[in-house]
């Protein structure tokens, strides 16, 4: 008989989550039970799946699970959605939150209105420009505005928000869907990589962001930074400023200090609902 569980579908801009809180049990879910549950006709449905377990460090450990079944190091709309989840089934109202990723343990602040929590303010932890998921862990220097390797008339900007990045300033919007599969396994990146096609604006950016193992999505947290940590770093935005990242779900609020050190992420989050589902048997 398959085995039923209560299940969570949380969004932040869009981007969809099931949550599953396993604190109690501690077992994680497999690649294909990740995918049954993203599937949009065969299961619920979602961009990913959001797996809440124990943590010594932290509140909780959140894995974050890709529509095909991959695991990704860090999600910012995720995150937010694991924030708000983990205050909804409290009896508190915490100022602060920590929450244990693939990234490091990363500090969050809850912002409330009706309803509870509305909006989260994470750390997003350090932006890296030299990573071994990265074109940089093969030749020890930043790859910045540089042409790409078997696409020279393509430029961009590779970033590390704990997942890799690929930025592409100044590249057609509507690329995205024919440009973002072929780059997302370019052989530069040995995980493969998200790629964000940004135009930049005098008042922030607007970002197209195609999702390593989710495809064209509604809102990339982690893509939103890295779009604003290049563009920060080609000098077309400040430094230590709240900028606008428009993503096709809304606009998120990205702060790149000038060191880089720890990047801060503003945005809305929404539950939508809750159900039990009877879990495939394992095949």
């Amino acid at each position: 008989m398959d085995a039923r569980e209560r299940i969570f579908k949380y969004q932040g801009l869009g981007n969809d989550f099931i949550i599953l809180d396993r604190r109690r049990t501690g077992v994680d879910i497999d690649a294909a039970t990740s995918r049954w549950m993203c599937d949009r006709r065969l299961g619920i449905g979602a961009d990913g799946v959001l797996a809440i377990l124990p943590s010594k460090n932290a509140s909780a450990r959140m894995v974050v699970h890709n529509a095909d079944g991959s695991i990704a190091e860090m999600c910012g709309n995720g995150l937010r959605c694991a924030v708000k989840y983990l205050v909804d089934h409290s009896d508190e109202n915490p100022g602060r939150i920590d929450v244990e990723t693939g990234a490091g343990v990363l500090s969050c602040i809850p912002g409330y209105g009706d309803g509870g929590v509305i909006g989260v303010d994470i750390s997003m932890g350090p932006a890296r420009l030299v990573a071994p998921n990265l074109p940089s862990g093969a030749t020890g220097k930043p790859f910045l505005d540089l042409p790409l390797p078997d696409h020279p008339e393509l430029r961009g900007s590779a970033v590390s928000m704990g997942n890799p990045h690929l930025v592409l300033l100044d590249q057609p919007l509507e690329d995205a869907p024919r440009l973002g599969p072929v780059l997302e396994v370019h052989p530069s990146f040995p995980d493969r990589t998200n790629v964000e096609f940004v135009r930049v604006e005098s008042d922030g950016l607007t970002v197209v962001v195609w999702e390593r193992g989710c495809g064209l999505t509604q809102a990339c947290g982690t893509g939103a930074c890295a779009s604003a940590v290049a563009a920060v770093l080609a000098k077309r935005l400040p430094a230590d400023a709240w900028l606008r990242v428009t993503l096709p779900g809304g606009d998120l609020r990205i702060r790149v200090p000038s060191d880089l050190s720890d990047i801060r992420l503003r945005g809305p989050v929404a539950f939508v609902f809750e159900g039990v589902v009877a879990l495939p048997s394992p095949r």
